[in-house]
């Protein structure tokens, strides 16, 4: 069987605007959870966010977008899949072939453009610019109308997990014959739709986020994109590859819409078969990316699901941490994290942690090191118990 490697990597997030910019970011420790500047919400001063500080104009300015329509989660995802895209060496012609596929991941989409579709729904015109571009597969559709990808193009909205959903679904694509290659990631800006969301659930921090502390209490939303091209390896022979996709699963914990059992099933069962899938034995994984929100009931159920699976838990960390909760971008971002971790043998730390949890004792790493690597796991867990794990190998 093939194995699918990864040949390109772009993201943006707080602590950079290119895959470079966030490695010196994580070797450095560096966090960029602040107050929020770009966005209009009376949380802004009292919440604490992980923001792109960049306007929207000028991110349409750097990508030559002229639309008024497009949103800042497509201008994101423009931005990353340009990087992926030049890093892969894809040409035009590439792109456009009926043999690349696109899936692209999304939970907030459209709905950081909520206050203008509303305005235009109730005012006297004939319609709004704005509601064609509401929902979260309009992403993907303009990357396919702006580059003419032909291949199969599709969107992933999974919660959480949805961008570890969207590069499993494009390596199985490659695998079945269906694509020579893909581009899959994830994208989401902070919009004042979820800020509101998750603040009525009572999980966001009004300081920086603690993942797995015995003090935690809530998490940092955030925002940013970041895109990753598959390809079959025989297919690449003369490219660099930064790792090969070598295990991935998806379970349901079918417990609860927004909180994991207590014994963590769905995470559990998701390493357990990501694990299979790569012919790996637990003691093989050198670190972990965890999905680590720092709320109460994922980091503890996290915490149980690992210590299930792994005999001694191997280094571990949140990326959270550092730049919030990208949701639908997040798995996305973390993959391109853990991929640096790998190709580079570095442990990125966890940021604000002092006390491990009383019921399990685990400690994430807390300070850079390097750290021989062959293996690294990624975690993704999102609303409606749809749990997602990732293995990336060393070539």
């Amino acid at each position: 069987m093939s194995r699918i490697v990864v040949t390109g990597m772009g993201v943006i997030s707080a602590l950079g605007n290119s895959v470079n910019a966030n490695h010196d970011a994580l070797i450095k420790g560096t966090c960029c959870i602040s107050s929020l500047e770009l966005v209009k919400t009376k949380y802004a001063a009292t919440l604490r966010f992980g923001e792109i500080k960049i306007e929207n104009h000028q991110l349409k300015n750097n990508l030559s977008v002229n639309e008024n329509n497009v949103t800042r989660t497509t201008l994101l995802a423009l931005h990353a899949f340009n990087e992926a895209v030049a890093d892969s060496r894809l040409s035009n012609v590439e792109l456009a072939s009926y043999d690349t596929a696109l899936v692209a991941a999304s939970t907030v989409g459209g709905m950081c453009l909520t206050d203008e579709l509303y305005h235009d729904s109730n005012a006297t015109t004939d319609g709004s610019p704005y509601l064609a571009s509401y929902d979260c597969g309009f992403t993907a559709l303009y990357l396919q109308h702006r580059y003419g990808i032909k291949g199969v193009v599709n969107s992933v909205n999974t919660a959480c997990s949805s961008s570890a959903n969207a590069i499993m679904f494009g390596a199985r694509l490659i695998k079945n014959g269906f694509a020579k290659r893909a581009i899959v990631g994830g994208t989401d800006s902070l919009a004042k739709f979820t800020i509101n969301g998750f603040n009525s659930l009572n999980i966001l921090a009004p300081q920086n986020c603690r993942p797995f502390d015995k003090e935690r209490n809530g998490l940092n939303l955030g925002e940013g994109a970041a895109f990753l091209v598959l390809e079959r390896e025989e297919d690449v022979p003369s490219k660099k590859s930064y790792a090969v996709l070598t295990g991935y699963a998806n379970a349901n914990d079918a417990f609860h819409p927004s909180s994991l059992s207590e014994n963590g099933e769905g995470p559990y069962l998701a390493m357990k078969e990501s694990l299979r899938v790569a012919k790996l034995n637990p003691s093989q994984i050198n670190f972990i990316s965890t999905h680590g929100t720092g709320t109460e009931n994922n980091d503890e159920v996290e915490s149980r699901a690992m210590m299930r699976i792994f005999d001694s838990v191997p280094p571990f960390a949140s990326t959270k941490s550092k730049i919030g909760h990208t949701l639908g971008a997040a798995a996305a971002i973390e993959t391109v994290f853990s991929i640096l971790a790998l190709s580079n043998n570095e442990v990125y730390p966890s940021l604000n942690f002092t006390t491990p949890i009383e019921s399990t004792g685990l400690k994430p790493v807390t300070a850079f090191h390097k750290h021989n690597i062959e293996n690294v796991m990624a975690n993704s867990f999102g609303f409606g118990g749809n749990c997602s794990s990732l293995v990336f190998s060393k070539n």
